[in-house]
Parts: C-alpha cells; structure tokens; sequence
C-alpha cells in the first residue's frame, strides 16, 4: 500500500506547469527586490545587519554587491522556468535564497521561509523531464511521468503551513477580531476599498474566514466535489491578500500550488496540449527506496516540530517570541516599544547612554524596541564595538517596555541583566524577558 502511494508513477503535467510558474516568480520576486528598493533599505543602506542568531558569519556583500547578488538569483529563476541547466540553477537558488534569509530578519515574512523550503525540494524534483532546455540540449531525459512522492511532498507541506496557521489564529485577540482591526487601520488610506477595511462587519468575515480557509482549503481542493469551488474561493483569499497586504509573490505562488490538486489531463489540456498523457499504473521501487523514506520522513518531523516547540519553552510566545519563527505564526500580532541602552565600562565604572538611530535604520529601531532577540543582539554587536576600541563594557536595556496587540505597555527587558555578557538560550527561555503579563491576568 505505501508503495503504490509513494512510488506510483503519475503524469507529470502539474510539475512541469508550476516549474515554469515557479521559475518566474523567483525572478519576480528577486528583480523586483532591486527595483523596489528593498535590496536597498534591508541590506544595503544598514550599517549591520540583524541575522538569526548563530548566523553572524553571514553577511552582505559591500558596494553594489547585493544589487549583482539579487540579480544572480533572478537569473536563475529564469533558468528553472526555461529548465536549463536545472539541477544546477535550483540548488544555486536555495542556497542563495537561504543566505538572504538568514543573514537579515528585521523584514521576516514566513513566506520566505517557505521560498526557502520549496526551492530546496524543487531541487529534487524531476521537474525538467519535459518542456525543458535540458531535455532539448540531451533528449534522452524526457519523461512524461513522476513519481507520486513528488505530489504528496507538496501536499503535505502546504497541509502543515495551512493547518499551524489556521490553529495559531485561535486565540483571544484574533478571535475577537481585535487583531484584524489593527492589521487594517493601516490600510485606511487605501483608494475606493480604505474605509471599507475599517468596518467591524468586514472584521468578523476576515477573522472567520481565515481560520476556517487554512483549516479546509487543502482537504477541499483533495476532494472532488469541492474542489473547483475550494480553487474559487483560493482565487479569492490570495487576491485580497495581494492587494491588501502586499506580500510580493507569495498569493500568486499558493495559486499555483493548485495545480497539484487537479487532474494531470486537465492542466496538459489546458497548458501543454502537445504532451502525451501518462496512464500506465505501473509502480517501480526504486533501489534507494528506504533512503528516500527515511529522509523525507524525517525532513516532515522537522516540520511538525519547529511550530511546536514554543510549547516547551516557559512563558507565552505572543509576549517572549521564543519559537515565533519558523512556525507559520501569520499575522498574529501588533508589536511597539521603547528603550534605552546604558553602556557601563566595566574597568572604570564609566556609563554612557547610547542613541540606537546613530547605529540602526528606523525600521531596525522598531524592532530592537519590542523583540528580544534584537536588543540582545543589539547589545552583542555595541559589545563588538567598544571592543575595537580596547574597552570591556557592560550593556544594560533600560525602560524597556512592550506593547502586544494594543494593550497597555508593560516592563519587556530586565534592566539589571548585562546583556553582552549573557549568553543566548535556542531551546529555553531567556531570564532577562520579564514574565508575561499575560499570564499573569489568567492566574488572578
């Protein structure tokens, strides 16, 4: 049974579409990231950028280095979509693509997690076996089939971001829609649709829908019946998400995820009329067979576990963010704060008050206000600093307090903890974020 499911040969017309699909938006979104000026603002113009911690040796390229970088992998997004050389062109862009990543996080989107992800296992798929400069260059390559692993990879992936998305909006400020007001206020400038996102109305159709579209849409475009409607209501969801939210290529990338969903003789009907339509129900084992299982079972642990772990770290993710990232946690919350940094010198006791906009870009200044791994890291890197200068400093966060979601500002930071010589917790909580207030209020 688990051999037919896995290694049953199916048409191979959904890959090679959202190949192409794919391939373009990488370009999309890697040249769009010159011409916006986001390569600009996030990478270029800070005088340092904020990397996931452990990353540090990743940096930006200087001068005009990130422009060529962005422009490298725009390139080889066009290769994926032409199939050439594709091998190649898709592990040089998850590797790209994941440096880019992990070297900054002041702008984090989750779908760029999940760039990351998708591109590391489209550099296995078979997706160049058809329509494809390689299979010109050496014919010998063609196939009209895939293994159905390949399907059911994707399936499964976008099952555990739908479904951790849906289940981490159940919780009080989404559910009572108080957190979709504050994610629309900022919208109300917006022509013709501004004042129609302030309505509470709109609020309460925007919080039901979005736990109710993560939790089904993926069993929906699974079943028949409901599948066309499933891909309507897709359409939908994802163009409002464009327009309102503007999330680059993400909508437009869940959509062509459908092709998936549908019948291989539907998308080679629609798309790639000329192709043969494979039928056979043979299914071959491959020699590496277990290997295969093995690691894409554990890769799928791994899945299931990172949006887990903030369970088994003290206090409440909504105020520490210990285990917010990599766990489809979209859209959830409002942060805002304010704080200061004392520089104490340790060999003379000397203090001195340091202004974080002579160091940081504003938007970096917002975040190193209400997340805490970016005053630690703040503080490692004026660490850093004064040690160039021949100085061992203490750095202490003072005043530091944080709002969650628009309620009253609270103590963030214990101001009696030298954070450049503290060290970073991955897996346990970290002592100088003081305890959540939130857990407080639901023990009295």
């Amino acid at each position: 049974m688990l051999n037919r499911v896995f290694f049953r040969r199916i048409d191979n017309a959904p890959l090679i579409v959202f190949r192409i699909f794919f391939g373009i938006l990488c370009a999309c979104e890697c040249y769009g990231a010159i011409l916006t000026g986001w390569v600009r603002r996030t990478l270029v113009e800070p005088q340092f950028t904020f990397n996931f911690i452990g990353f540090e040796w990743l940096q930006p390229l200087p001068g005009m280095g990130m422009y060529y970088y962005f422009f490298v992998m725009g390139t080889l997004g066009v290769f994926i979509a032409l199939g050439y050389r594709y091998r190649f062109s898709t592990i040089a862009f998850t590797v790209l693509w994941a440096g880019v990543y992990f070297m900054q996080k002041t702008s984090y989107n989750n779908h760029y997690y999940l760039l990351v992800l998708l591109s590391g296992l489209m550099a296995i798929f078979p997706a160049h076996r058809y329509f494809s400069l390689d299979v010109k260059r050496t014919p010998s390559l063609q196939k009209i089939s895939m293994p159905a692993w390949v399907k059911w990879s994707v399936v499964l992936q976008l099952f555990i971001v739908y479904t951790f998305a849906s289940v981490a909006k159940m919780y009080g400020d989404w559910l009572d829609f108080g957190i979709v007001k504050i994610l629309m206020q900022g919208k109300a400038g917006y022509p013709l649709i501004g004042e129609l996102l302030q309505q509470p109305w709109l609020h309460r159709i925007i919080g039901v829908c979005g736990i109710l579209f993560d939790l089904l849409i993926i069993p929906a475009l699974l079943w028949k019946p409901t599948r066309k409607w499933a891909f309507f209501a897709s359409i939908f969801f994802h163009l409002f998400n464009s327009i309102v939210f503007q999330i680059g290529i993400f909508p437009y990338l869940s959509l062509a995820f459908t092709l998936f969903f549908f019948d291989p003789k539907t998308i080679r009907n629609i798309f790639l009329k000329k192709k043969p339509l494979y039928t056979s129900e043979e299914v071959p084992l491959p020699s590496k067979r277990m290997g295969l299982l093995v690691g894409f079972g554990l890769y799928f642990l791994l899945q299931l576990a990172l949006p887990l772990r903030h369970h088994f770290i003290q206090d409440d993710v909504l105020w520490t963010e210990e285990g917010h990232r990599l766990s489809w946690r979209m859209m959830l919350r409002s942060r805002s704060g304010s704080i200061q940094f004392k520089v104490q010198n340790l060999e003379n006791g000397e203090t001195t008050w340091v202004r974080p906009k002579d160091y940081l870009t504003k938007k970096q200044q917002r975040r190193i206000s209400a997340y805490p791994d970016f005053v630690w890291q703040f503080a490692q890197h004026l660490k850093k600093e004064y040690a160039k200068k021949g100085q061992k400093i203490a750095v202490y966060a003072v005043g530091s307090k944080v709002s969650v979601n628009g309620k009253p500002y609270r103590a963030f930071i214990d101001p009696t903890i030298d954070l450049a010589n503290t060290p970073w917790n991955h897996f346990r909580h970290n002592e100088f974020v003081l305890p959540s207030p939130f857990e407080e209020a639901s023990k009295n």
